[in-house]
């Protein structure tokens, strides 16, 4: 069972070559179709995230065959976008819940007040005799309910008379309403018949951090049970159940899912600094914390599958969404599959709803201006000034007048919409000609710390400005054309940045050093794309007139690369560069095999079509097919003569980065070549290491 140990360059990532430039108007034929990430691998699969953009705080019901999602918006507006699905993969936008939140001049961004990192968050999703619910909080307020009779709208907004941190809402069988909230320690209490309030004397304490409970509950009654799936924080982040015969406890505790963080690790931290130049900590190899999968919840199909979803800490991209099979045993929901409990597979079957649906993404990213209303992917900074933008005044354009404000952070009316990964290069033509004196204008990384690319007016004429909020530092020249395009690309697996502008729309021209982009809390949100016009002198400017935006993607797709069907591959540990051979051959003469070993063909192995995005191995050089034989650390790998059904059956899993893991239908854990042994050994990895160099994760090429 020893490998040939053979250096050899491992796949790097795909890069952003080409990308189609915007001409004059609606410029790349088709851009406002182009391919955006989707999960649906169109082969049976799905991979995660299911949108690689931010959803946090995500919740999610069934409504006979139809499935509903809701999250957190913060302070963008509007607010509470809902989903619907037919298959828990494809989701389509139905509607914003909550239209502009206007409780003050923080809402705004008016006085100097914001409402950054605050607004709605972490609603409660929830269905109940023919009337829709979504329970959310606000800072500084009482919780607030949305309800509706048709998910599409429209939506009524009431206020309750208490606040409920993270709460979640059940309608018991009995026609008990319950309310479970709370940080660290879980309250419960019954809602009176109109929701409003609790009911006197209801209240309870039901868990504490002491007992394993944590924050970001979901409630559910299944089989008569009651179970709440909650989130730890300490010492790495995962998710918990607590579980009880009735719903005042006491509650048992158990894990159900830890450490799964698909191959991605912790980025750049802010760590320092209230004002720029600020403090970086850069990324830590190998070190997962927050970004493992947390704060989910449960949902059964007609069939009877069970699923469950939760979110990530995903670094300046912000909280994806995830998606995983849900495996029940000893009566506790685990996340994942028999023999690999509480680990989320990236790719897996897509859930049996009994419906099918083409792949697509709830949103269109790319926009030329040209409709009535903007597109449903767009949300405002804040509560947006009427009759400071426009869609009319010239046709075909998104127009922004200039409010004063004293720098980018406090400019009202910027339009954003989420970033998205992991990798994406967006560019919009705008026409600068009516700016005046002390406007600035263009197009933005919104974050903190942020960064931008645009124009300001200044006496002497246009200045073109690329602006950085982590080192304070503006890089500018003067500005010979108010009409351009500007360009930010950004790659967020190396969370870094790059601004550039064009006199054409096909020749761009970087300006500005590389940008950081970070996760933080001040927003409690991923880095937005942001369409901007504020003045610097205190008072209303002219205007900037946006003509496209587009958005572009390299890889947008699960599968980066087609699976190599019908050809012949070359496997090599990201461990220890390692190139694979094959493994424990059955019976033949020493002599034989090194011949084989020196002729290339043991490295080989065609990848035959299974079905569903799964392959078998046949060696090259033998015939003999990739098995799998015992479970747990005796899941040994060898080359038997027969295919042995699931035993010699894995599920290809695209890393992303031009890598690879394969993860055994037998074991549903993944190959593993020991990077001290030099060899592949077994079919036990758990999954990989955000480094990827622990042995379960390859690179692999075609080999002609």
């Amino acid at each position: 069972m020893r490998g040939l140990l053979t250096k050899i360059c491992c796949v790097g990532w795909l890069l952003a070559a080409g990308l189609p430039a915007i001409a004059q108007k609606k410029a790349t034929p088709g851009f406002l179709t182009a391919p955006t990430w989707t999960s649906d691998n169109g082969n049976g699969t799905f991979t995660n995230p299911l949108f690689y953009d931010e959803f946090s705080d995500p919740d999610l019901i069934r409504v006979g065959t139809d499935y509903y999602l809701t999250g957190t918006t913060m302070h963008a507006m509007p607010g509470l976008p809902v989903l619907h699905s037919k298959d828990l993969v494809n989701w389509e936008f139905l509607t914003y819940a909550a239209g502009t939140l206007d409780f003050g001049p923080a809402y705004r961004l008016e006085d100097g007040k914001s409402i950054y990192g605050q607004g709605i968050w972490a609603p409660s999703f929830r269905y109940h005799n023919g009337k829709f619910y979504i329970f959310t909080n606000v800072n500084g307020r009482k919780t607030q309910l949305y309800t509706a009779t048709n998910p599409k709208g429209p939506w009524t907004h009431t206020e309750l008379k208490k606040s409920f941190h993270d709460l979640s809402v059940l309608f018991d069988d009995d026609g008990k309403v319950y309310v479970i909230w709370g940080y660290e320690d879980v309250h419960l209490a019954e809602l009176t018949d109109d929701l409003t309030d609790i009911r006197p004397g209801s209240e309870q304490l039901i868990a504490t951090k002491g007992s394993g409970a944590g924050e970001g509950s979901h409630f559910y009654k299944i089989d008569g049970k009651y179970y709440i799936t909650n989130t730890i924080y300490d010492p790495l982040c995962y998710q918990v159940c607590l579980r009880a015969d009735s719903p005042r406890g006491p509650y048992q505790v158990q894990v159900i899912s830890a450490e799964e963080n698909l191959g991605f690790g912790t980025g750049y931290q802010l760590v320092g600094g209230s004002q720029p130049p600020f403090k970086l900590a850069p990324p830590v190899p190998n070190l997962v914390r927050s970004i493992t999968l947390h704060q989910g919840g449960l949902v059964q199909t007609p069939a009877g599958e069970w699923w469950g979803w939760s979110m990530m800490d995903h670094n300046s991209i912000g909280r994806l969404t995830c998606l995983s099979p849900v495996t029940w045993q000893d009566g506790w929901p685990y996340f994942g599959l028999p023999g690999n409990l509480t680990r989320t597979p990236g790719t897996w079957v897509k859930p049996n709803t009994g419906a099918t649906d083409t792949p697509h993404a709830p949103y269109r990213r790319s926009d030329d201006f040209a409709a009535a209303a903007l597109q449903p992917v767009w949300q405002w900074n804040h509560a947006p000034t009427a009759g400071k933008w426009s869609l009319s005044e010239r046709k075909g354009h998104l127009r922004l007048h200039a409010l004063p404000a004293p720098d980018f952070w406090q400019a009202r009316n910027t339009l954003t919409q989420r970033a998205v990964g992991p990798e994406s290069v967006v560019t919009t033509e705008v026409d600068l000609s009516k700016l005046q004196l002390g406007d600035v204008a263009g197009l933005a990384l919104l974050n903190w710390p942020y960064a931008w690319l645009g124009a300001a007016r200044e006496t002497s004429g246009l200045e073109l400005r690329q602006y950085d909020h982590v080192t304070g530092q503006t890089a500018r020249q003067p500005l010979a054309s108010p009409h351009l395009w500007l360009r930010a690309s950004c790659n967020f697996d190396t969370e870094k940045a790059r601004f550039s502008y064009s006199f054409d729309g096909r020749t761009f021209t970087e300006l500005g050093p590389e940008c950081t982009m970070v996760f933080q809390l001040r927003t409690f949100q991923g880095v937005r794309y942001g369409l901007f016009n504020y003045n610097t002198l205190g008072k209303d400017g002219g205007y900037a007139d946006f003509n496209t935006f587009e958005v572009a993607e390299p890889r947008a797709r699960g599968l980066t690369r087609p699976i190599p069907y019908g050809q012949e591959i070359q496997l090599t540990s990201l461990a220890d560069s390692t190139v694979l051979v094959g493994w424990k051959n059955f019976v033949r003469p020493v002599a034989t095999r090194d011949k084989l070993a020196a002729d290339g063909s043991a490295r080989r192995f065609r990848v035959v079509d299974r079905g569903r995005g799964r392959v078998a191995l046949q060696s090259a050089a033998t015939g003999g097919w990739v098995t799998v034989r015992g479970l747990g650390g005796l899941a040994e790998v060898r080359l038997e003569k027969e295919e042995q059904g699931d035993a010699s059956l894995f599920q290809w899993q695209d890393m992303q980065r031009g890598d690879l893991m394969l993860q055994s239908l037998l074991t549903h854990r993944y190959l593993f070549a020991d990077p001290h042994a030099g060899s592949l050994c077994s079919a036990d990895a758990p999954g990989t290491r955000p480094n990827r160099r622990d042995g379960a994760c390859f690179a692999w090429e075609v080999v002609k």
